[in-house]
């Protein structure tokens, strides 16, 4: 990949480029808990967005999309959103100029690996390689929570998502053989050790879209502010869900409508879970985790309704096959993947088993991707 984009740099631009590769990432566990400020355990991923860029002595950006085969330029004066994935780029250009710093134009090739719709974060990957290059091209001094935000704020500002800080974390800061545990109040974050040299993290494709994720996803941040809201009156000091503990949420349980104290118990129990998984890695417990993993997806399917039939029919074939530690479905749900991690020389059967089952099932063969950690936004070329 390396070589092909270099080569193709030239040809189009007539000059060397800098390539900087920035990975996709998978969350392990804590799903829907970083809008209720818990945890999450992302790592990022042997998949990447790869930015061949040069500075080009112009006030325009020149972008040539290796995947789509279409160019594109914009100013640097760029102040509002276009369409598509450009928005990535003019949002980021935007807001690193929106922080004071002297950038000048510069001539891109973007290609990658990533799947797209797989739900491992492409356009997290895209702001992330993009924004790191412009900072080692101009030397502007960003921290690489700073790039994050960028990130972020692009997704807010230039495309209408508000999602949060997880994604671009996660491809910046990533390293090999480690998952990062972060606190989505405080930003802090804890490297552990996810080092299985004989397993591999796969990802099985359940073929269903997202299109409830956005609305069913603004409804469940409603309901858990509703069981805030009311848990506020016995205990003013919380501010979010986080600061619940269990026992305190049973004492009040029929002070909240059932489908609201089923989000609430979610969400306390999965960060229960969270900080639970964190400490079987630092043991090497692998079997531990795996067992966390299943019992969050009996929580995103029963308790948090975020699940649909394909995903719980893949974590349930997933849990018959030998070699697999542990399944669960990965992020915001009604569809996307499942996450398997499963011994490194199982994984031909895991594939040919979940694959023959699902396609009898469904009449369609789930796509299946294999992956490792990898480390963070970086340098390669």
């Amino acid at each position: 990949m390396i070589q092909k984009l270099q080569q193709a740099f030239r040809e189009r631009y007539n000059k060397e480029a800098t390539i900087i590769g920035a990975p996709g990432r998978v969350n392990l566990i804590g799903e829907h808990t970083d809008y209720n400020y818990g945890f999450v355990l992302p790592g990022a991923v042997d998949k990447k967005i790869y930015v061949a860029i040069a500075p080009n002595g112009t006030n325009t950006v020149n972008v040539f999309a290796n995947q789509f085969n279409e160019s594109y330029s914009f100013s640097l004066d760029v102040s509002e959103p276009h369409k598509g994935w450009m928005n990535y780029l003019l949002g980021v250009t935007y807001h690193i100029q929106q922080r004071g710093k002297k950038i000048e134009g510069v001539d891109l090739i973007i290609d990658g690996d990533i799947p797209v719709g797989a739900g491992m974060s492409s356009s997290a990957a895209l702001c992330s390689a993009y924004g790191f290059g412009l900072n080692e091209l101009f030397q502007l001094g960003l921290s690489r929570m700073d790039l994050a935000f960028i990130g972020q704020k692009t997704e807010h500002t230039f495309v209408g998502l508000q999602c949060g800080i997880m994604d671009q974390f996660a491809s910046l800061h990533g390293k090999k053989g480690h998952v990062m545990k972060l606190d989505c109040r405080s930003l802090e974050y804890e490297y552990i050790p996810f080092d299985f040299p004989n397993y591999k993290i796969v990802l099985v494709n359940s073929m269903v879209s997202h299109t409830l994720a956005s609305s069913e996803y603004n409804i469940r941040r409603q309901q858990c502010e509703e069981g805030i809201a009311i848990l506020k009156k016995h205990y003013p000091q919380i501010t979010s869900l986080r600061d619940i503990e269990p026992a305190q949420l049973l004492q009040h349980k029929d002070e909240l409508p059932p489908i609201v104290f089923d989000r609430c118990s979610y969400v306390v129990y999965e960060k229960e879970r969270v900080l639970a998984s964190c400490e079987a890695l630092k043991k090497n417990d692998l079997t531990t985790f795996g067992k966390l993993m299943f019992a969050t997806h009996e929580g995103l399917s029963k308790k948090y309704s975020v699940s649909c039939t394909e995903l719980d029919f893949l974590v349930e074939c997933a849990q018959h096959i030998t070699g697999v530690a542990g399944a669960r479905m990965m992020g915001g749900g009604f569809g996307g993947c499942t996450i398997n991690i499963v011994q490194a020389d199982a994984v031909d059967n895991f594939t040919q088993k979940i694959q023959s089952a699902f396609t009898n099932l469904f009449k369609k063969t789930p796509e299946v991707y294999v992956t490792q950690i990898e480390d963070g936004a970086k340098i390669i070329g």
